[in-house]
């Protein structure tokens, strides 16, 4: 007798394409597997309810841009909507010459793919800016501000970015949860910020001797 599976095999698919696709990868602030990252944006749109091809859009939505895996083969293994929103969400990293293009120039197309995406892009960019806001503001507690060194940018550019975000999805979702708990998240960074910077001073220091 079957029983019902507690997600589909096109999910199983996509999870085991990102698995291969970042098998050598490990985030940025920390020594988890990359993988941790999408199965987290993935959870975080079935928690809210959204469909299967936004799910494993959100395994997906890094093998692109990181890993070089074709839209063409994602189209080919899951359809042309989840190819659709990968691309939507892939950012040009490089120029036709191989160099590397400016932090800033990246943020600002994607701020304006948000801007003028579907409400399924927006989606995924919210649960994907949610998670990595989350982590960041963990990583700050436990480790400190130096955290931030291990980013093209520091917190200021970092955190402006983050709220831009949350402005660009929630022109295109409302009042949706989800743009609620990413603001919630990019403001949680910005308090861990702020108290592991103060810290961290030498007038903390003075008061806060070494024994």
């Amino acid at each position: 007798m079957e029983t019902d599976r507690g997600y589909s095999e096109r999910y199983e698919l996509a999870l085991r394409m990102a698995a291969i696709a970042h098998h050598d990868q490990r985030r940025k602030t920390s020594d988890l597997p990359y993988i941790t990252h999408p199965v987290h944006v993935s959870a975080i749109l079935l928690r809210h309810g959204f469909p299967d091809d936004l799910a494993i859009a959100g395994l997906l939505h890094d093998v692109v841009e990181d890993q070089g895996i074709e839209l063409s083969e994602i189209e080919a293994r899951f359809g042309f909507r989840v190819a659709e929103l990968v691309a939507a969400l892939s950012e040009r990293k490089t120029d036709a010459e191989g160099n590397r293009r400016p932090w800033e120039v990246r943020k600002e197309e994607m701020l304006a793919h948000v801007r003028q995406a579907s409400p399924e892009v927006a989606a995924v960019k919210a649960a994907d800016t949610l998670h990595n806001a989350r982590c960041t503001a963990q990583d700050v507690r436990c480790q400190g501000p130096n955290v931030w060194r291990r980013f093209n940018r520091g917190p200021e550019l970092q955190l402006d970015y983050y709220r831009r975000i949350v402005r660009a999805v929630r022109e295109r979702l409302q009042n949706h949860p989800i743009v609620d708990e990413l603001a919630h998240a990019v403001d949680d960074l910005a308090r861990a910020t702020e108290e592991a910077c103060a810290g961290s001073s030498p007038a903390s220091e003075k008061k806060n001797p070494t024994r």
